[in-house]
């Protein structure tokens, strides 16, 4: 079974597992049409693997309630999904995280070892998830993996990626300072292809296409797809006088310091664990990264 399908990783994971044997869970549109956040599953069958990759995706928070969101869909929900499952145990559980979790704006070959240190809602709400899914595996003799993704790259994705490709397209997009911060990404396509194999093994693990693409490198990807010109920079300086005038205005303007220090900050995660344990072979992002591909 699959949670989240609808989403864009589902997308990618719904049309590359077999579909004869896939159920999926979802608040509409769906085997299961279930608001996790709110109500318990009752599910009709026996499982053997189920993916729960359902959840509220990484936002800035700008209130209360879009801070208790966190909590309510990826930790509650999480429970009431498990609850749903007590009475009919799989054999495999695969829970979707995120690199979020170590709550580190830069660094180097990031391994699983590395402490959690999430303070931001987003992080910290997978944190808790993370931990109730292993205890439950842990209770339920079920197997349990546990997979921190970093961006995800794939055609029309939402977030920040996407945010890029429409600047991009647009003519108003800049790299900062050359865009020579590496950022670790994965092929939502090589997720799908190995999400069994990680499923058969149980354990946590980084994924990344192994290569770390620059800021510049991506972009200029990108802008071959479109069939545009180069991507042009913005000096540093001037990015820092601008990131001022975005702390003044908070979400009224696109930069402020906090996404200035990220965008040219480098941090990239290792995934040699994922390759020793379940032969995880990514492709290039930069290398295979079609615009126009279908999910």
């Amino acid at each position: 079974m699959l949670t989240g399908s609808n989403g864009f990783l589902g997308n990618y994971l719904i049309n590359n597992l077999p579909a004869n044997i896939i159920k999926t869970l979802n608040r509409s549109a769906s085997d299961y049409e279930v608001d996790l956040s709110i109500n318990i599953p009752c599910f009709t069958e026996k499982f053997d693997t189920v993916i729960h990759n359902a959840g509220k995706a990484h936002i800035i928070p700008k209130s209360k309630e879009e801070i208790a969101a966190f909590y309510n869909v990826n930790v509650f929900g999480t429970h009431n999904l498990l609850k749903g499952l007590s009475n009919s145990l799989p054999k495999r559980f695969v829970f979707i995280s995120s690199v979020s979790v170590y709550g580190l704006n830069d660094g180097y070959n990031i391994n699983e070892n590395c402490p959690l240190l999430a303070e931001d809602p987003y992080g910290k709400s997978k944190i808790d998830a993370e931990f109730v899914v292993k205890k439950w595996c842990d209770e339920n003799n079920v197997t349990c993996t546990i997979l921190r993704l970093p961006l995800i790259v794939g055609a029309n994705p939402p977030g920040n990626l996407g945010a890029m490709m429409h600047g991009i397209k647009k003519g108003y997009y800049f790299n900062i300072a050359g865009g020579n911060a590496k950022k670790s990404m994965v092929l939502a396509s090589d997720i799908a292809k190995f999400i069994l194999k990680a499923a058969e093994v149980g354990g946590t693990y980084n994924l990344t296409d192994g290569i770390h693409p620059t800021f510049n490198e991506l972009s200029n990807s990108i802008s071959r797809n479109l069939d545009k010109s180069f991507v042009p920079n913005m000096p540093l300086f001037l990015a820092n006088v601008l990131a001022k005038i975005g702390d003044i205005l908070d979400n009224a303007f696109p930069i402020n310091s906090n996404k200035l220090k990220k965008i040219t900050s480098t941090l990239t995660f290792d995934d040699t664990k994922a390759r020793i344990a379940f032969g995880w072979k990514p492709t290039s992002v930069l290398e295979s990264f079609n615009l126009h591909e279908d999910a």
